[in-house]
């Protein structure tokens, strides 16, 4: 049998893979003395052969890493296939999620103050299903704990990193007819935070707000094809 390509060893080890992996790990795999460019160059490759033979996937940079995802495009039918919906956060739990995302790090009562509501439960839940993070502690009497987002919460919304959030003028100028003024408002930032993959991100509960009760555990429509 002959030794197989770089490009096989990539592809081989992202279908493997149950999180995003990022290319120092890869090289570190890879036979002999692989650097990260090569591993790169092996994922472009492989993307541009994905893409010419019109494949349903395409290698994708998520949460400092790489993975292989399904095209946002097909997201209805692998819906479609699954038994239990997708992931969904209520509008509780994606405004508390958003303002943690565009103002971390963040103290509860910060969090609180942008809301106008208690938000400890919520930010448990978001601290149970792993897309929140305690970050340290303000130093300030009481050194309250400081929250920011997690590895997860990149992976859930197909974020390669925090850099890929969009800007909250970018939303605005989506968003002309939002009665929002400025950025501290939690409506503005939760549609923020889901404009930034349309494709990935978990759908908002239409239901009234539960702050016990904030989201399933299952996960996005949009999966790796394996």
């Amino acid at each position: 049998m002959e030794t197989p390509s770089l490009r096989q060893i990539v592809e081989a080890l992202l279908l493997a893979a149950h999180e995003p992996l990022p290319l120092q790990r890869i090289a570190g795999v890879a036979p002999g003395a692989t650097s990260t460019a090569a591993v790169r160059e092996a994922i472009d490759a492989l993307n541009a052969e994905y893409e010419a033979s019109g494949r349903a996937f395409r290698i994708e940079p998520v949460a400092g890493g790489f993975q292989i995802r399904t095209l946002a495009e097909l997201a209805p039918w692998i819906a479609a296939l699954r038994p239990a919906p997708p992931l969904r956060l209520s509008r509780a739990a994606l405004e508390t999620l958003a303002i943690v995302a565009y103002k971390q790090p963040i103290t509860r009562a910060e969090v609180e103050h942008v809301r106008g509501v208690d938000v400890g439960a919520v930010l448990r839940s978001l601290l149970e299903r792993h897309l929140v993070r305690v970050a340290g502690h303000r130093e300030v009497p009481g050194r309250p704990m400081l929250y920011a987002t997690s590895k997860r919460f990149l992976e859930v919304f197909g974020l390669a990193s925090l850099s890929d959030l969009p800007t909250l003028r970018e939303i605005e100028e989506l968003l002309r007819d939002h009665p929002a003024e400025g950025g501290d408002d939690p409506s503005l930032l939760a549609d923020a935070l889901v404009a930034a993959a349309p494709g990935d991100a978990p759908e908002a509960d239409a239901e009234p707000e539960d702050e016990g009760a904030d989201l399933d555990d299952e996960p996005d429509a949009r999966a790796r094809p394996h």
